[in-house]
C-alpha cells in the first residue's frame, strides 16, 4: 500500500485475535527474528533519553553521509530563509526562522522532493565598519571571525544547510558578479549619474541614511551637526520597472501566496496616484523668477478649499529666496534635525500665490483671496512637485498644520456627505472622503465631488493652468555609498571619455588593504586617498584616469544572492541560464516583515532585469523572485521590571525563588513580569546556543514551533520546555516498547478484511477492534492534518499539538491494540516527527530499523500518505449527552445510529440506546421516559433532551 511504503503487517489475517501470532510466526525467517533480537536489546537496556547526546550523534553522522542525488523526475523545492549579517551573535529569532526553513525543507525531502536549502552571509556594511574603527582591525577580520562563530551556532540546531554552496557578499567571487550585474545594468542604461542631496556627516566624512539622523539634526554616531550637501551619485533606474512592480502584485497575492500586509506595504511605497498638476501664480513683492508654482495633487475637488501653499525645503523658489533672506537661510539650516511629521513652518514674507480658480467670476470671494506661501518639513521635495496646497478641512495634516499657525481662523468646507450639507466628520475635523460639493464651491454646488474634480481639471487645462498626470512616490535607487566596505562600483573616470567601465577580464575591482587607516582608527573612505589604488589609466584612451571611490548600497547584493546559491560556484557568469531556468524562481522564501519593502523591492526589480537580460535570454511572461513568502513574528523575552522604580532589572536582581511571584532582591517587593523585544538594555537576550546544550536542539525547536503560530510574536519562555521534553520522553518509551515487533504486513488489508467481519465478532474482539480503529483513525486523521500544517508553513505550531494528540491516543490504546497496528502508528508518528525533531527522528528510526543509514535517506522513512481506511473505521460507540429539561443529566455510551433512519426512528433508536445502558437504568429508574412531552434528538444522537 502507498502510505506505509509497502510495508505489510499480514495479508491474510482470518480474525483480528490471531494478529499478535501471525507477525510472530517463523515463516518470516532470519531477518526477521534478528531485527527483533536487535530491537530487543533497545527496549531492555537502561539507557535514558539524552536529547544533547543524540544532536552531538547523528550530526557527525549527517556530515559522514555522502549526498545521494534526488531523482532527475523529482519535483524542485528551493526553500531560502533570509541570510544573516554576520554580527557575531544568533539570536532567538535567527533560531525561529531558521527551525521554520529547516522544518519545511526536510517535510519536502520526505516527500522525494530535490530540496534546495542554501547558506550565507550578508557580509557588507557599514556596522562592520564601524566595528573595525572602534577595535583597530580590518572589516574583513572582523567579519570572518563573527562568521566562523555564528556559523558554529547555526551546527548546533540540527539543520540541514547545503553548505557547499555557502558564499558571503564580501567575498571577491561574488561581489565580481555582483559588479557585473552593475555594468550590464549600465550597459541597458539602467544605472546612471546625477546629483542628488544627501546627509552629509562632516566628522566622519560620510553620507548618512535618513535614520542614520537624530531628531536633533545630528550624526547618530560622531554626534556632528548634518550638512545637506549635493554630491554627484550613482542611482539604478527602477522607476522603469515600477509598473510591473506594481502590477505584478496581484500575482503575488493570489493564493495567500504573499502576507496582505507585505503587499500593502510594496504598494504603497511604489505610490502610484493618478491627480493633477495645478499651477498657483504667484504675487511677489520682490523680483523672483518663478511666475507660478506647480502642485500635485490627487484631489482637485478640493481645490475651492486651499488656503495656503506649503513648499518642501529644496523647492527652487526657497532656494532663490534663502539667498537674500538670512532668517529663512537659518530656518532651513534646522531643518534635518526635525521629525518628518513636525507642524513647524516658515511663512514667506515676499511671496503670496493665487488659486488659479479666482480668475473665473463666479468663484466665491473667499477662494479668490491671495494665499499665504509656508516652507514646511512635512513637504517632501521628491515627491510631487515639492509643494503641497493646503486643504485644512480635507486633510488631516494640513488640517494641523493651519491649526498650529492660524489657530482662529475658520477652516473652510468645499465638501460634505451630503447636500444639505451635514458633515459625517465633528465640527473641529477635516472631512476626508468623498462627497458633495457645497456653497462654498460656487456654480459647483450640489454635484458630486468626484464629477466636478473632472470638470475642474477640464476647465483649468484649456486655460493652461493644469494638466492630467499620474505620480509615484518610487524614485530612483541611489547606490553611491561614500564608504569602504561594500563592493566597488567599477569605474573607471577619465578626463577625456568620462566615466568608463572596468574591462571583464580585469573584474573584480578588489578592496584594497589599508591596515594603517583601521589601526588609526580612522574615520572617513580611505579609497578617496588611497592614491596608488586611485590612480590608473583609461581603458580607453589609456591617459590617466581615476577609480570611483564609492562603494554600493549593501542592497545590491542582496537583492540576487538567492540566484548565486543556484550557481556558487561559477567563476564565468553570477548563474548558468539553464540552472536559472531549472531552478528559480524560489519556492518558499521566509524572513522578517522588517524586510517587507526595500529588499524586497529591490530583490524583485534585479531579478526581473537578469530574467529579461542577456544573462538569460529573453523571457516571457510574470518574473518574480519568490513564489511564496513567510514572514515570521518576533521573538520577545521575559523581562523583570521594579515596580517602585519602573528600571529594568538585571538577573541577579531578582529573587525566583518562586518563579510565580518572582521579587525584586534589593525590596522583596513582586517584580513586574512582561514580554519585551530581546535587547541588552532590558536583561532579557537569551542566547540560543545556550538553550540547545542544555536541552537539544530538537526539544528546542519543537519548543520553538509550539508556542506561537509562526506569523505572530513569541513570548519565549525556557522554563516550558520540559514539557516538550516529557512528549519526548513518551515517543522514546513507545518506541522501545514496540521494537521488538517485526515489521511485515498491510494494515489497510487488515482493517478491510476485519470490517468484514464486524456483525459475527464477539464483544472481546468487537472491543479490540474499537481500540484498534481509534488508534488508526487518529493516526490517518493526523497524516492529513499535520501535511497541511506543514504545507501551509503559518500552522506549523498545530503539528506539535496535533502529534501529542496522536501519542496520548496510541499510549491510551496501547495494550488492547493488536501489535502491527501499534508498531505501524508509531512508525507513522516518528516519520511525521522528523522534519521538527530530525534527531530525535533518527535515534528511534535506528532502534526501529537497525542497520538503515537515516531516516531522511531511507525509502521507508517517506513522509506519511493518508491510505483511505477512514471510512472503514467510523466508531462504532459514541458519547451522548442527556438531558432533561435543557439541564444535563447524564452522559451515557451508545452505538453510532444506523445511516438512512428518519427523524422519528433515530429519536427512538437512540432513546433505545441511552436506556439500554447502566447509566441510563439507574438515572431513569422509576422515571416514564415514555411519558415525556417532547424528546429532541440532535447531533447525530449525541444529545437528546426530554422535555417532560
Amino acid at each position: 500500500m502507498t502510505v506505509i511504503y509497502g510495508r505489510s503487517i499480514g495479508r491474510a489475517l482470518p480474525r483480528l485475535g490471531a494478529l499478535r501470532s501471525v507477525l510472530s510466526c517463523s515463516r518470516f525467517g532470519d531477518d526477521i527474528r534478528y531485527l527483533s533480537i536487535t530491537a530487543h536489546r533497545y527496549a531492555n537496556s537502561d539507557a535514558k533519553l539524552d536529547l544533547p547526546a543524540l544532536d552531538q550523534k547523528w550530526r557527525q553522522r549527517w556530515a559522514a553521509l555522502k549526498s545521494t542525488k534526488t531523482s532527475d523526475g523529482a519535483e524542485k523545492k528551493y526553500v531560502l530563509p533570509m541570510f544573516p549579517y554576520p554580527s557575531g551573535y544568533l539570536h532567538l529569532g535567527h533560531l525561529r526562522v531558521y527551525t521554520i526553513a529547516d522544518v519545511v525543507a526536510r517535510f519536502h525531502s520526505l516527500r522525494g522532493h530535490d530540496v534546495l536549502l542554501p547558506m550565507g552571509w550578508d557580509a557588507f556594511g557599514l556596522p562592520a565598519e564601524n566595528a573595525a574603527i572602534e577595535r583597530g582591525i580590518d572589516p574583513a577580520t572582523w567579519t570572518k571571525s563573527n562568521i566562523a562563530k555564528m556559523k558554529e551556532q547555526l551546527d548546533v540546531m540540527n539543520g540541514s544547510w547545503d553548505w557547499s554552496r555557502e558564499l558571503a557578499t564580501c567575498d571577491p567571487s561574488f561581489y565580481k558578479h555582483t559588479q557585473k550585474i552593475f555594468l550590464l545594468l549600465r550597459e541597458q542604461g539602467l544605472a546612471y549619474q546625477d546629483e542628488a542631496e544627501v546627509n552629509y556627516d562632516p566628522v566622519d566624512k560620510t553620507v548618512l541614511a535618513n535614520e542614520q539622523v537624530d531628531s536633533n539634526g545630528c550624526s547618530w554616531r560622531s554626534g556632528a551637526k548634518v550638512e545637506k550637501r549635493k554630491l554627484k551619485q550613482w542611482f539604478l533606474r527602477i522607476s522603469q520597472f515600477r509598473d510591473s512592480l506594481l502590477q505584478e502584485l496581484e500575482i503575488l497575492s493570489k493564493d495567500n501566496n504573499w502576507p496582505e500586509r507585505v503587499l500593502t506595504m510594496q504598494k504603497n511605497w511604489l505610490g502610484k496616484s493618478t491627480g493633477a498638476t495645478i499651477k498657483f501664480p504667484l504675487m511677489a513683492f520682490e523680483h523672483i523668477t518663478h511666475s507660478a508654482i506647480e502642485v500635485f495633487t490627487s484631489r482637485p475637488d478640493t481645490l475651492f478649499g486651499v488656503q495656503y501653499l506649503a513648499l518642501a525645503s529644496t523647492h527652487p523658489v526657497v532656494a532663490q529666496l534663502a539667498v537674500k533672506d538670512p532668517e529663512l537661510q537659518a530656518f532651513l539650516d534646522i531643518l534635518p534635525g526635525l521629525p518628518p511629521d513636525s507642524k513647524v513652518g516658515y511663512l514667506l514674507p515676499h511671496i503670496r500665490g493665487v488659486n488659479p480658480l479666482a480668475y473665473h467670476d463666479e468663484t466665491p470671494e473667499a477662494t479668490k483671496r491671495s494665499i499665504p506661501i509656508y516652507v514646511a518639513p512635512y513637504v517632501l521635495g521628491d515627491y510631487g512637485e515639492g509643494a503641497v496646497m493646503g486643504v485644512p478641512a480635507h486633510d488631516v495634516r494640513d488640517h494641523s498644520f493651519w491649526k498650529t499657525h492660524h489657530k482662529d481662523e475658520p477652516v473652510r468646507f468645499v465638501l460634505a456627505a451630503s447636500e444639505d450639507e451635514s458633515t459625517t466628520a465633528m465640527p473641529n475635523e477635516p472631512f476626508i472622503d468623498h462627497g458633495v460639493m457645497t456653497a462654498h464651491s460656487g456654480l459647483f454646488k450640489g454635484r458630486s465631488s468626484q464629477e466636478a474634480g473632472e470638470m475642474l481639471v477640464r476647465i483649468l487645462e484649456e486655460a493652461e493652468l493644469a494638466k492630467p498626470v499620474e505620480k509615484w512616490r518610487l524614485r530612483d535607487w541611489l547606490v553611491s555609498r561614500q564608504r569602504y566596505w561594500g563592493t566597488p562600483i567599477p569605474i573607471i573616470h577619465c578626463g577625456s571619455c568620462g566615466a568608463v567601465p572596468v574591462p571583464e577580464e580585469e573584474l573584480p575591482v578588489e578592496l584594497p588593504e589599508v591596515d594603517e587607516h583601521w589601526a588609526g582608527k580612522k574615520t572617513g573612505n580611505p579609497l578617496e586617498t588611497l592614491e596608488e589604488w586611485v590612480n590608473t589609466s583609461c581603458p580607453q584612451c589609456h591617459g590617466p584616469a581615476r577609480r570611483d571611490t564609492d562603494t554600493m548600497d549593501t542592497f545590491v547584493d542582496s537583492s540576487w544572492y538567492f540566484a548565486r546559491f543556484i550557481d556558487p560556484h561559477n567563476d564565468e557568469v553570477p548563474f548558468s541560464r539553464e540552472k536559472a531556468r531549472k531552478m528559480l524562481p524560489v519556492d518558499l522564501y521566509i524572513g522578517g516583515i522588517e524586510h517587507a519593502i526595500l529588499h524586497l523591492l529591490y530583490s524583485r526589480f534585479i531579478y526581473k532585469f537578469l530574467m529579461r537580460s542577456t544573462l538569460v535570454g529573453e523571457t516571457e511572461g510574470v518574473q518574480e523572485p519568490f513564489k511564496r513568502l513567510i514572514t515570521q513574528g518576533m521573538v520577545h523575552g521575559k523581562t523583570y521590571t521594579d515596580p517602585a522604580t519602573g528600571k529594568f532589572l538585571k538577573p541577579d536582581e531578582v529573587d525566583l525563588t518562586d518563579p510565580a511571584r518572582p521579587r525584586v532582591v534589593r525590596t522583596g517587593e513582586v517584580a513586574g513580569v512582561s514580554y519585551e523585544k530581546m535587547s541588552k538594555s532590558k536583561y532579557n537576550g537569551v542566547d540560543p546556543t545556550d538553550v540547545i546544550n542544555l536541552h537539544g536542539a530538537d526539544a528546542t525547536r519543537a519548543h520553538m514551533l509550539f508556542q506561537a503560530p509562526v506569523s505572530e510574536v513569541l513570548d519565549w519562555d525556557g522554563d516550558k520546555i520540559v514539557g516538550v521534553t516529557r512528549w519526548l520522553g513518551r515517543v522514546w518509551e513507545l518506541v522501545q516498547r514496540v521494537s521488538t515487533i517485526s515489521s511485515s504486513a498491510s494494515v489497510r488489508e487488515f482493517f478491510e478484511q476485519e470490517a468484514a467481519r464486524l456483525g459475527t465478532m464477539k464483544e472481546k474482539e468487537l472491543q479490540q477492534w474499537d481500540k484498534a480503529a481509534r488508534v488508526w483513525r487518529e493516526v490517518q486523521k493526523t497524516v492529513e492534518s499535520v501535511t497541511g500544517s506543514y504545507e501551509k508553513v503559518y500552522a506549523l505550531n498545530t503539528v506539535v499539538s496535533d502529534l501529542m494528540i496522536l501519542t496520548n491516543v496510541i499510549v491510551e490504546e496501547e495494550k488492547g491494540v493488536p501489535d502491527g497496528v501499534k508498531r505501524e502508528a508509531v512508525e507513522g508518528l516518528v516519520r511525521m516527527m522528523a522534519p521538527i525533531t530530525p534527531a530525535f527522528a533518527e535515534e528511534c528510526w535506528a532502534i526501529l530499523h537497525p542497520g538503515e543509514t537515516s531516516i531522511f535517506k531511507s525509502e521507508k522513512g517517506r513522509f506519511p500518505v493518508a491510505d483511505g481506511t477512514v471510512d472503514l473505521l467510523q466508531p462504532r460507540k459514541q458519547v451522548c449527552a442527556v438531558q432533561v429539561n435543557g439541564r444535563l443529566k447524564f452522559a451515557a455510551e451508545i452505538a453510532v445510529p444506523p445511516e438512512g433512519l428518519g427523524e422519528e426512528e433515530r429519536r427512538e433508536w437512540v432513546v433505545g440506546e441511552v436506556l439500554k445502558t447502566e447509566e441510563g437504568r439507574k438515572k431513569f429508574e422509576g422515571v416514564d421516559v415514555g411519558k415525556a412531552k417532547k424528546v429532541v434528538v440532535v447531533k447525530g444522537g449525541k444529545l437528546v433532551n426530554f422535555v417532560m
